[in-house]
């Protein structure tokens, strides 16, 4: 054999898609599992013209499922950023959207049972070990992927995933503000540093001569500032302890103005090397407790909720997404959960190849 075939699902999760593996299937070692991943999704050309990937950041990503050895989750969720051309594999941050496929795929991937109605599977994030609980539409025990769910980003409607986010706060740092400030000043810009779901550097729109209504094509075309940006995210990902990120993903950037179209707060999300079509879920959860926190860099850009549970409904480049946080706010803020309402479809299944030369299975 010259090529070694690995079964897989093939999912949109929220407004990202890729390949959902059982992780039995793939190799143990990081590294060949990091070349196995390179050759599948085609890492190392723009269109990903050699493997299954998308030519974009939101369709290069991976996630990889088995039962659960923790006692209150029924599954692991295993998350990899595959590079479109760098040919690079990032172990280190999760993904919410993809997240939204991870209940669908476990029950067709036999790990988890279908009830009758609607099934809740218990996901640990391995990456960032974060707690999420899907409740997954099973009516007569069957999967069910059509539905009057919509979200920005998704044209159509389809069945919804209804997600709720436990102990995500510090999941990457160990801290809800990692460098220990409300504010740091990187090169002249105040950036507020936030661990919730997903580490960020956020900053506000203005301070760089933006707007934050920008599309995404016009940001991605503003090359000089990427450049200042990226300079500023190294900086806050040293003083977040997260050491040289040059080449991570993380922490993500996020950009905040005053809302224009009836939202709380407009925001923009980068990841981080070009800009999010619409908006990650974890950036989501990120981007409002950021919004909900008193000192922040969100200060003055919105009139923040003073009751908890609050819905926080962030416009993006594409549209709105809407998270309900549950919050106490005494002497400071203090997210107790998230939630957050997406979609997933079953798109194909069957094997992915990779050269045997690569890995030659099990």
């Amino acid at each position: 054999m010259t090529q070694t075939g690995i079964p897989f699902v093939f999912m949109r999760g929220g407004t990202s898609r890729g390949p959902y593996f059982n992780r039995a299937d793939l190799p143990e070692d990081l590294d060949t599992l990091g070349r196995v991943l390179v050759a599948a999704l085609g890492s190392g050309h723009a269109l990903n013209i050699d493997g299954i990937g998308g030519g974009a950041a939101v369709t290069t990503k991976v996630a990889m499922l088995s039962r659960s050895s923790d006692d209150w989750a029924d599954i692991d969720y295993f998350f990899a950023q595959v590079s479109v051309e760098d040919g690079l594999v990032d172990f280190k941050p999760t993904c919410g959207n993809i997240l939204s496929g991870v209940g669908p795929a476990a029950i067709e991937m036999g790990l988890v049972a279908a009830a009758d109605g609607i099934t809740p599977v218990k996901i640990r994030a391995v990456n960032t070990g974060a707690q999420v609980l899907a409740q997954v539409q099973t009516p007569g025990g069957r999967l069910a992927y059509e539905g009057e769910a919509a979200i920005a980003g998704v044209p159509g409607t389809a069945a919804p995933v209804a997600l709720n986010f436990m102990g995500v706060v510090g999941s990457s740092t160990g801290a809800f503000l990692p460098t220990g400030n409300l504010r740091d000043v990187f090169d002249g810009i105040e950036v507020t540093c936030m661990d919730v779901a997903m580490p960020m550097a956020i900053a506000r729109a203005s301070d760089f001569g933006l707007t934050g209504y920008e599309s995404v094509a016009e940001l991605d075309a503003n090359k000089a500032f990427f450049a200042r940006m990226e300079a500023i995210r190294l900086q806050a990902g040293e003083k977040m302890g997260m050491g040289d990120v040059s080449k991570s993903v993380t922490p993500k950037f996020g950009l905040l103005a005053p809302a224009r179209d009836g939202g709380t707060i407009a925001t923009r999300y980068f990841m981080p090397w070009n800009t999010h079509p619409s908006m990650a879920v974890t950036g989501a959860q990120c981007l409002a407790s950021c919004a909900l926190t008193p000192g922040t860099v969100a200060d003055g850009l919105l009139a923040r909720p003073a009751e908890s549970p609050a819905q926080v409904v962030l416009e993006h480049a594409t549209g709105t997404i809407e998270v309900l946080v549950d919050f106490d706010l005494n002497n400071s803020f203090s997210l107790n959960s998230a939630g957050l309402l997406r979609t997933a479809r079953k798109l194909a299944d069957g094997r992915v190849y990779v050269p045997a030369s690569v890995w030659k299975g099990h």
